[in-house]
């Protein structure tokens, strides 16, 4: 198997042959296919596409050149460079939130007290909504005692329009119950991640202190 010449020998074998003028300048080396050093002061064709070096005329390396990636190596570079940049915006987009929540509370007393105050005001629609359902019902009584007048007899146009209008606001009033009671468990989901984050917040910036 032959060995691969030394550094040394080969800048010697070539400051030997170019003389005084080719030692004053730089050399390019590299390793060829057959594991041999090549070098001379130009790039030699050998080099082409491999990685190299520069060296000084007192055979102190300038800068090291790396071979050109091939397709697949580009690829994964790419890939690798996509998935950090998609990993530097996720870090900033949670920098972000967590600097809007520090500005939206300034303690887990504060997430208490806007989570009260937010299902309070929810809850007060459901109840002012139930109360209407009463009132409702209450009119729609007037009509169903007039109805009972027509029990074999077409209802007077008015009393049916009394009995329709008070079924449907008293389904839409129903519905807006509903709607506020899932209102409510967002409120609670919101406010436990609020404060989840908040106490991860607070316990990584006493870490890092």
């Amino acid at each position: 198997m032959h060995r691969p010449s030394s550094l040394v020998g080969a800048l010697a074998i070539v400051l030997g042959l170019g003389g005084p003028a080719m030692a004053a300048g730089n050399f390019y080396c590299c390793v060829d296919v057959n594991c041999k050093q090549v070098c001379g002061d130009l790039l030699p064709q050998a080099c082409y596409g491999r990685a190299y070096r520069e060296l000084g005329p007192s055979g102190q390396t300038l800068r090291t050149i790396e071979a050109p990636l091939t397709a697949e190596q580009r690829a994964a570079r790419n890939a690798e460079e996509a998935q950090r940049k998609v990993e530097e915006e996720i870090l900033r987009e949670r920098q972000r939130k967590d600097q809007a929540l520090l500005n939206t509370y300034g303690s887990e007393k504060d997430i208490e007290f806007m989570r009260l105050r937010a299902k309070a005001d929810v809850q007060k629609s459901i109840n002012a909504a139930e109360a209407k359902i009463v009132e409702i019902r209450n009119e729609r009584k007037v009509f169903e005692n007039e109805a009972e007048f027509y029990k074999k007899k077409k209802l007077p146009p008015e009393v049916q329009k009394g009995l329709r209008d008070t079924d449907y606001e008293i389904k839409a009033q129903e519905y807006l119950i509903e709607s506020k009671k899932k209102e409510l468990d967002l409120i609670r989901i919101k406010y436990d991640e609020d404060l989840r984050r908040f106490q991860e917040i607070a316990r990584r910036n006493a870490s890092a202190r």
